[in-house]
């Protein structure tokens, strides 16, 4: 096991902790989550865009997918658990 320190502005972080408890994560698993996902797409897990429209888009196809097709978790352990 190793530590991994990351510098970002108060405010974010705090934000994103208030967003990601609200979904039952904490920032740890979130940042485990992403970095497994990263591994297994051998990239980032999105496609970086300011595009608002085209973010749209592609959050509302997934959202669809997600909920015909997707798994359900009670926390984010089992996702992690999963991931692994």
């Amino acid at each position: 096991m190793t530590t991994l320190n990351v510098r970002i502005e108060e405010n974010l972080k705090e934000k994103a902790g208030k967003t990601l408890s609200d979904i039952g994560l904490d920032m740890s698993t979130a940042i485990k989550m992403f970095l497994c996902q990263v591994v297994t797409d051998k990239g980032l897990p999105f496609t970086p865009s300011k595009n608002s429209v085209i973010l749209r888009a592609r959050w509302d196809k997934q959202a669809s997918e997600a909920l015909k097709h997707g798994k359900s978790y009670k926390t984010g352990k089992e996702v992690l658990a999963d991931l692994l």
